[in-house]
């Protein structure tokens, strides 16, 4: 490595919302606060927050079921003229 271009690699705390500390490496000189980290986060922790997906789906089918309606009496429609 060339002296004298790279920016200094320092030692960091790092503090979560959780209450974890922890150190690491940083060209950033100063502390890092952040939100979430490998100690809080669902997907390294396995425990999920679980969210009503029901009503979410629920609707998205009757959103979709009055389109799949519409176009099935369009279609209807369509082949009874073919039909005469």
């Amino acid at each position: 490595m060339k002296p004298e271009i790279h920016p200094k690699y320092v030692n960091v705390k790092v503090k979560c919302a959780c209450g974890n500390e922890f150190e690491t490496r940083s060209t950033n000189a100063k502390d890092l606060s952040v939100d979430i980290c490998s100690n809080c986060h669902p997907f390294y922790t396995g425990r999920q927050k679980l969210i009503d997906t029901a009503g979410r789906v629920d609707r998205f089918r009757r959103k979709y079921a009055k389109a799949d309606a519409i176009k099935a009496e369009a279609n209807a429609k369509a082949q009874s003229k073919a039909d005469s």
